[in-house]
């Protein structure tokens, strides 16, 4: 399994933002990954003060700037939350997301890191901000959206699958992450037309049949699944439930105590605003652990 090499923290030096940062730190020192931290924030705004400052304004903003590397050098050099690993720091000024974009393909990053919230450029809910526009647009990196403080490596991996192309990816790409960590394999399930079978006169004896062969024949296709990517019966556990798959999975990470989720985040839709797929945004919405997204094409 290819090791996860290089990683890319976004951070806009909030506080909430930190925990970014210090996953990427964790993260790092488990795997040995290469580890850059980058800071991107836009100084346009400030032109609208030119009334004001004159031709002070260039030093203001030079003051800034030497400010944000000062912070992002100190956030970095601090052995409370750099687990002993050396990141390199940098600061862009210029629109966060086209910024996050280019270093990333310049150092051909495995693994971008975000935060759910920030002070910025993340301070908006989820949906609709920074961090869901570099999910929609970011094709071929796996992002990692960071809600909670690390105060540990990942011990508990919530992967659900639904046996598409994409589910012995999403397993690797938890393995690359966490190598450590215990592996919940979830499927969850509803017949096609499940509402509208009884209604349609068919008897709730049959109904109860087929969602029982589901089940089975899901059980077998779980552990099938978990061989073909190569874990041990002790690596994984395997959960089939019947039900709404968003729900499912918030209950089943709730319940198991799990720290992290991977999800692809392809939907059944070609429009720019349902790319996430709407099970992946109501995990995004919904859950209280950090949650691992990716496109399918991780490597």
């Amino acid at each position: 399994m290819k090791p996860l090499a290089r990683m890319l923290a976004a951070t806009d030096l909030s506080a909430p933002a930190h925990h970014a940062v210090d996953r990427g730190f964790r993260i790092a020192a488990e795997t040995g990954a290469d580890y850059v931290v980058m800071h991107a924030f836009e100084l346009d705004a400030i032109d609208s003060l030119v009334g004001l400052l004159g031709d002070g304004i260039a030093a203001v903003k030079r003051r800034l700037e030497d400010d944000s590397r000062l912070t992002l050098r100190q956030m970095l050099e601090d052995p409370r939350r750099n687990q002993g690993v050396a990141a390199e720091g940098m600061v862009v000024v210029g629109s966060a997301l086209e910024a996050i974009g280019e270093r990333a393909d310049a150092c051909d990053a495995d693994l971008l890191v975000v935060g759910a919230r920030g002070e910025s450029f993340l301070r908006h809910a989820l949906l609709g901000s920074t961090a869901s526009r570099l999910l929609r647009k970011s094709t071929r990196r796996p992002v990692l959206v960071v809600k909670q403080a690390p105060r540990e490596p990942y011990r508990r991996l919530l992967v659900p699958v639904d046996f598409s192309r994409f589910a012995e990816e999403a397993i690797r790409l938890g393995c690359r992450i966490a190598p450590q960590a215990d592996i919940v394999l979830l499927h969850a399930f509803e017949l096609p037309f499940e509402g509208k079978l009884a209604f349609a006169g068919v008897d709730e004896k049959v109904i109860h049949s087929y969602i029982r062969q589901a089940r089975e024949d899901a059980v077998r296709r779980v552990h099938d699944l978990a061989r073909a990517v190569g874990l041990e019966p002790d690596q994984y556990s395997a959960i089939v439930r019947h039900g709404d798959p968003s729900q499912q999975i918030i209950a089943e990470e709730q319940a198991g105590d799990c720290d992290l989720i991977v999800m692809g985040k392809h939907g059944t839709h070609l429009t720019e605003e349902l790319l996430l797929g709407s099970v992946t945004k109501h995990v995004l919405d919904e859950s209280q652990c950090d949650v691992l997204v990716f496109s399918g094409k991780a490597g």
